[in-house]
């Protein structure tokens, strides 16, 4: 059995940078009081990671947090160890530390580093992190994998995986890949929007800044989409694996077939106009207790 992290079986992924300060103690109270029970939060070109871990902690009492993901260029792995050590302390245990090898424009462009070969940096930093510590195997830690190397590194040097921009069919594949010791979580964006053309419309604005980074493009056409569904903003077949529209029931239905297809855990994204809030913190009430 996969070590049980207290996650739950539905959590809540919302991108940080969308928000500010008193927008998110609002909503991530708002997360809270809905039962769900990890919000998981990006590390983009905003704020920090593991400051705005903290936050969102000291603004719950019982929620878990979770980096979905953390830049392993943002900071060495001696500050992501002991950052993972102080949330938990300060908060009860309650903060998941994932990390991720990011993309080249975010590690070359607006970093300024070097972007190494991705296994290879993952696991010399995953290395790093845990020498000469006795309690390694206990640590709340998880990263992004996509590819079958880097789940493979997952099952076995951390506590699972975290996919992002996936479908129930990759994540069957990461089950096979964690086997039953390690943990599957899997993100899914969705929209309570019964007008098909404006579903398809807020998925396109939504998928955007995704379609032109080359770990996603390219996981996407190992499961089987093609180059003519990826241009021109998405085809509508592509845009509806992503982003699951409609009623509570269609929602249902696939957070049911990522669970079916092995994952441990759900983190839904909530897909709405640009700045509105409201329509975020309906859907999740919509769909909460799912």
């Amino acid at each position: 059995m996969a070590i049980d992290l207290g996650l739950g079986q539905t959590g809540v992924w919302y991108a940080a940078d969308k928000l500010q300060p008193a927008e998110w103690r609002e909503f991530v109270q708002h997360i809270e009081s809905c039962g769900y029970g990890t919000l998981w939060h990006s590390e983009a070109t905003g704020y920090e990671a593991m400051a705005f871990g903290a936050f969102l902690l000291s603004h719950t009492t019982k929620l878990k947090v979770g980096s979905a993901i953390a830049n392993i260029y943002a900071r060495d792995a001696v500050a992501s160890r002991n950052g993972l050590r102080t949330l938990n302390q300060f908060s009860d245990g309650r903060y998941v530390l994932g990390l991720g090898i990011s993309h080249i424009p975010m590690v070359e462009n607006f970093r300024g580093h070097n972007y190494g070969k991705p296994l290879t940096s993952m696991r010399d930093y995953l290395n790093a992190m845990a020498a000469g510590q006795d309690d390694a195997d206990s640590w709340p830690l998880m990263i992004a994998a996509l590819g079958p190397k880097m789940l493979e590194l997952a099952s076995f040097a951390t506590r699972g995986c975290i996919p992002y921009n996936v479908t129930p069919e990759h994540t069957a594949r990461a089950r096979v890949a964690m086997g039953d010791n390690a943990l599957v979580v899997v993100e899914q964006k969705f929209c309570l929007e019964s007008d098909p053309v404006k579903a398809l419309e807020l998925a396109r604005a939504e998928l955007a800044r995704y379609m032109v980074l080359p770990n996603y493009r390219n996981n996407w056409l190992s499961l089987g989409f093609t180059e003519e569904d990826l241009a021109n903003g998405g085809s509508e077949r592509f845009m509806d694996a992503m982003v699951v529209s409609g009623d509570e029931a269609a929602v249902q239905l696939r957070i049911q077939a990522h669970r079916d297809a092995g994952a441990d855990h759900v983190c839904i994204q909530p897909v709405h106009a640009a700045g509105d809030l409201a329509s975020a913190k309906r859907m999740l009430s919509v769909m909460s207790g799912v």
